[in-house]
């Protein structure tokens, strides 16, 4: 019987969302006979944290009501099951909850195996795209620097790659890469999005230029970002593209804890000092129920002389890489260069390495 637990980041688990001890039984049986772990939850609680990231989703007939009174977003690969007189009517509730398939067993089995293989070492699942998150320590870390600088470095390892900007204040990730000349939809027109979004239709909408595509947010009012807009948006972006970076503003609101909790990896970016130290915990603290994959990047100067370790320690984080002051890379900035295009510099060198143990994928350097 597989253990019901977690496996590192890279690889994700399809989630069984019940408290059924004898449709539990069932479900790890078949699970086994597929070949893979799984991941259970008791609840719709339980299963918030876990509900987008896993590659399929079964929820039990007798949790599917606590599904819809707790409001967890639509998503692909939902699977209402149960037995046989348990599910009548099971396509109205497997609507409101956005299940694309009712699996009654008995009958069943056979196909569910079969669902559970997909998720399988070697299967082949409607894979997500491997998805980081990037938030700043306090204001002006550079946060959405190192943002831009993952997905252009994951573009020039053509992968397909989505970049969003999640802050509504940020001032737009389309200036942190020049682009803001570039025609496309921005936030605001995208703000009533609901449901399934069709995948290739949203990159075709964005502004984009070779294998990187960039949601942002405009130069106009700030608008409050709908949760069910970021789900909708990730949903699409994770069966879309192959690589999607996220930047998040420091306080999070729904939609950013949407978008966090499908993250397999997350950044806090925090500057060598010792008041943003103080500041990035409260950020760490906030981030950290939603996201059990954060890592701390350091970036210098260290006025102080306060080590990127002590940081990492006083944080309770691993180290994920340090940045050493770069003027070429602000000075190119503000001429409208998209930080790590030109392939070199510690800022470059850092997101390579980033990009390559996320996707097991070499990164070309400097042309």
């Amino acid at each position: 019987m597989p253990p019901r637990t977690s496996l590192p980041p890279h690889r994700r688990l399809p989630l069984l969302v019940t408290s059924d001890g004898d449709l539990l039984d069932e479900l790890l049986r078949l699970a086994a006979a597929g070949g893979t772990e799984v991941e259970v939850a008791a609840d719709a609680a339980a299963a918030r944290s876990r509900w987008l990231p896993a590659p399929l989703v079964l929820v039990g007939s007798d949790q599917a009501q606590a599904c819809l009174r707790g409001r967890l977003p639509r998503r692909p690969r939902t699977v209402l099951v149960g037995r046989s007189g348990e599910l009548d009517p099971g396509w109205e509730i497997a609507e409101l909850i956005g299940a694309e398939h009712v699996a009654v067993l008995p009958a069943a089995e056979p196909w569910l195996v079969d669902r559970f293989t997909e998720c399988a070492p070697g299967g082949n699942p409607a894979g997500p795209a491997r998805t980081v998150a990037v938030l700043g320590g306090r204001g002006g870390a550079g946060a959405s620097v190192l943002a831009g600088g993952l997905a252009v470095t994951a573009a020039r390892a053509h992968l397909r790659t989505l970049l969003v900007d999640a802050d509504p204040l940020g001032g737009g990730l389309d200036l942190v890469l020049g682009w803001e000349e570039l025609d496309g939809l921005r936030w605001p027109s995208l703000t009533d999005a609901d449901g399934r979004v069709d995948a290739p239709a949203l990159v075709r909408a964005l502004p984009h230029r070779g294998d990187l595509v960039v949601l942002s947010w405009d130069r106009g009012e700030p608008l409050a970002l709908p949760a069910q807009a970021m789900a909708a948006t990730v949903d699409a972006a994770r069966r879309g593209r192959d690589f999607v970076v996220v930047d998040l503003p420091r306080q999070l609101d729904d939609a950013a804890v949407i978008a966090l909790q499908a993250a397999d990896q997350a950044y806090v970016v925090v500057p060598a000092e010792l008041r943003a130290t103080a500041a990035a915990a409260r950020v760490v603290a906030a981030a950290a129920p939603h996201c059990a994959t954060l890592g701390v990047i350091v970036r210098g100067p260290a006025p102080g002389r306060l080590r990127a370790t002590e940081v990492a320690r006083a944080l309770g984080l691993p180290l994920a890489g340090t940045l050493r002051p770069e003027p070429a890379l602000c000075r190119g900035l503000e001429r409208g260069e998209a930080p790590a295009a030109a392939g070199r510099g510690p800022l470059a060198a850092l997101c390579r390495r980033l990009v390559t143990e996320l996707t097991g994928l070499p990164v070309p350097g400097a042309a």
